[in-house]
């Protein structure tokens, strides 16, 4: 059965982005090491739901290239405009009801949250994250926009699998209940 996956880059302590949402601490590392792990985790994935602060900083910082072929639902109440040819879709509310629009499209393949921490949180406090992937990098931040600000405890989650990147990253792959 597809899942939700929240697939994200930490920092050892925890974080997703500085405060004033920087991901140059993330990006000091390149993703040679990373792309073909990508490349299949992608090709797995039928539908994208990002929050608007996600889809603005990447809007901002590569205003030309939209690198997602899945539907994308972005999650805002401000008024926003897609990219040129790319099927990205604007709703606000009830993140159930984008899920069960996002699930159609992906038809049977993984629906990826692609950030940030605060969609990801709705999601897990709402009991519809099904996994969290996350790839820690050999770097504290100290403070900065935390990977998962739920409103209290999840339930149990368990290690299904591990990956170890050269330079030092590991990917913590977790079922969620």
């Amino acid at each position: 059965m597809p899942k939700v996956i929240y697939y994200v880059a930490s920092s050892l302590d925890g974080f997703i982005a500085t405060e004033d949402n920087s991901l140059d601490w993330l990006l000091q590392f390149g993703f040679e090491a990373f792309q073909a792990h990508y490349d299949r985790f992608i090709a797995g994935v039928g539908a994208v739901v990002m929050g608007g602060e996600t889809y603005r900083w990447l809007r901002t910082e590569e205003p030309d290239n939209w690198s997602y072929r899945q539907p994308c639902w972005v999650l805002t109440s401000r008024e926003e405009s897609a990219p040129p040819q790319a099927d990205v879709r604007f709703a606000s509310g009830d993140v159930r009801e984008v899920l069960a629009a996002a699930r159609d499209a992906a038809g049977e393949r993984d629906v990826w949250l692609v950030g940030g921490g605060n969609v990801a949180a709705q999601f897990a406090d709402a009991g519809l994250l099904d996994e969290l992937w996350v790839t820690y990098m050999p770097v504290a931040l100290g403070n900065g926009r935390r990977l998962l600000p739920v409103d209290g405890p999840t339930p149990p989650m368990h290690l299904v699998a591990t990956t170890q990147f050269n330079g030092g990253a590991a990917e913590l792959r977790f079922a969620v209940g």
